[in-house]
């Protein structure tokens, strides 16, 4: 899939209840998409708060995440049994098909469900890394579980994963399903195309579901 830079972080009010002009600038580039964006459905009742958008080199936005429940920071290791976070991160990588590159010297892939996995992937390893790791050794460690995550994602017939089914928009859709030490990941696609991807510990991904999120500023207030 094609690489992107990932444009702002989380849009998180200040005290009072404003919102920052870090938020504004998140859900302005969140605006821009040309596909409609999910999260989790009425059923989850905890806080919302967008996070970030992926975007191709000519600046157009291909996909993006929203957070629900604790803010999904990095795991620490062995931090004295304090309750793990609870949190869910549902991904959406906008359809597209192999398509000429900015350039014109080549061609981009088409995105899928892999990519939607792929994403979700590396999304759960960006907030798992052993806190015990030696910081120099990091980027290295994240480069081989990013590749590790590509290669599962690629092959969503493997035995790593298993089915599942769950709403979205209200409809009952195939997810592909993955549990790690660290969490779970999932991953399908919407009846309009829109690829998903989620993930998340703590919250059981058996009780979930997905919808299109019709008021974005209902999670940049967050």
């Amino acid at each position: 899939m094609e690489s992107t830079k990932q444009v702002s972080t989380r849009a998180e009010a200040p005290e009072g209840g404003r919102r920052n002009p870090a938020a504004l600038r998140t859900l302005d580039s969140y605006l821009l998409a040309p596909f409609p964006w999910y999260g989790l459905d009425e059923a989850f009742t905890g806080p919302r708060r967008l996070m970030q958008v992926g975007t191709a080199a000519d600046g157009s936005v291909e996909h993006g995440a929203t957070g629900h429940g604790d803010p999904s920071w990095v795991r620490a290791e062995g931090r004295g049994g304090g309750e793990r976070e609870r949190f869910a991160v549902v991904v959406t990588v906008g359809a597209s098909p192999v398509r000429k590159s900015p350039d014109g010297t080549g061609t981009l892939e088409a995105t899928s469900v892999s990519s939607a996995a792929w994403l979700a992937g590396v999304g759960l390893l960006g907030v798992t890394w052993p806190e015990r790791m030696d910081h120099s050794l990091r980027d290295d460690w994240l480069d081989q579980q990013a590749e590790a995550a590509w290669a599962l994602a690629d092959d969503l017939a493997a035995p790593d994963w298993s089915e599942l089914s769950l709403p979205v928009d209200g409809v009952p859709s195939p997810f592909h399903y993955r549990e790690t030490e660290y969490g779970w990941i999932l991953a399908g696609s919407t009846p309009t195309g829109t690829h998903l991807g989620a993930y998340g510990r703590g919250l059981s991904a058996y009780g979930l579901g997905f919808c299109v999120i019709k008021d974005l500023t209902e999670y940049a207030e967050d």
